[in-house]
């Protein structure tokens, strides 16, 4: 696996990591022994950067990745996350002290004194950014984490906490069906040196091996709540996800690799983490940093998948109102 670093001066990870939220079952059930063995698969292709967070599956995936790390003892760059409350409401807290006692309780889960990276899940608008940064800084010092970092926020939010001291990584969603970013925030990303983590780089599986029906999305699936998975709009985007897989048959390309490659190939700085539960859905795309995009591969999926193409908003009401939007 080819590495890209994490923020100027940081670590060298794999160019693709592993997105670790569906151990927490927002995907429908799974089990720890499913989740081992994806952990195991992603070693196995080289991938040295797993994301989670603790409120995924409310501490269930970390304790997992903590499982695997204490009976693998492999190298790897772990990021987790803190900022939204647990409960029903969407409330967040950026306060010093919460920050302190949920990063605390994510190390005892994965069973470590140290994250690579700990980003602020959500921002709480209340709060000046400058402040929260000031609490990161004191936990970077104390070496509980390597750098901080920050989750769908915007271009400006960038900025101001910058200026206080260096982001490592903003994540965002990021895929040819979600392309807000482009539209400076990719751009801030790489002239302040910072590392941009796209999370959902397939399309929340619709650019997986196989369409999706979302009929048959299992109980509690998340994806149930996305306008884009809804009638008349998911019909209306298998329309244009059937000619991207056609090209991609055409070029001998399984699909989720060639949409992968089009993520890589946006910036050296980009360093997607799809998400899976299982190894063998890991296999689909694992190799795509190995993958090399031509001029015509860029015009052809241009064509098919210009920007903007995706019907229907990325979040429901309620999740669309926890992210900041800028244009």
């Amino acid at each position: 696996m080819k590495t890209r670093h994490l923020g100027a001066g940081g670590p060298a990870v794999s160019a693709i990591g592993l997105g670790c939220m569906s151990f927490g079952g927002i995907f429908g059930a799974t089990t720890t022994d499913e989740s081992l063995r994806c952990l195991d698969a992603a070693w196995d292709a080289g991938i040295t950067f797993l994301d989670t967070a603790n409120i995924y599956g409310m501490g269930v995936s970390e304790t997992v990745i903590g499982q695997w790390l204490a009976t693998r003892r492999h190298p790897m760059r772990i990021a987790t996350k803190a900022g939204i409350l647990r409960g029903p409401e969407r409330r967040f807290d950026n306060s010093a002290a919460y920050l302190r006692a949920e990063l605390e309780g994510s190390l005892r889960r994965l069973g470590t004194d140290h994250v690579t990276l700990f980003y602020i899940h959500r921002r709480e608008q209340e709060r000046p950014v400058e402040e929260v940064v000031g609490t990161l800084q004191t936990l970077i010092a104390e070496g509980k984490i390597g750098g901080y970092g920050l989750s769908e926020i915007s271009p400006g939010t960038l900025r101001r906490a910058h200026a206080v001291h260096p982001c490592m990584a903003v994540q965002n969603e990021y895929s040819l069906w979600t392309r807000q970013p482009d539209l400076g925030l990719i751009q801030t990303c790489a002239e302040l040196g910072t590392a941009f983590v796209p999370f959902s780089p397939l399309a929340r599986g619709a650019l997986g091996r196989v369409n999706l029906d979302p009929a048959r999305f299992a109980d509690g699936d998340f994806r149930a709540t996305i306008p884009r998975f809804h009638e008349p709009d998911w019909s209306l985007n298998l329309t244009r996800i059937d000619s991207f897989r056609a090209y991609a048959a055409a070029r001998g390309v399984a699909v989720p690799a060639l949409a992968m490659a089009w993520v890589l190939d946006q910036g050296p700085h980009l360093i997607p983490i799809p998400g899976t539960r299982t190894a063998d859905h890991l296999g689909d795309w694992a190799g795509a940093a190995d993958l090399t995009l031509t001029d015509e591969d860029r015009r052809m999926i241009a064509q098919l998948l210009p920007p903007g193409w995706a019907h229907g908003d990325r979040y429901g009401l309620d999740q669309a109102m926890t992210v900041e939007r800028y244009c």
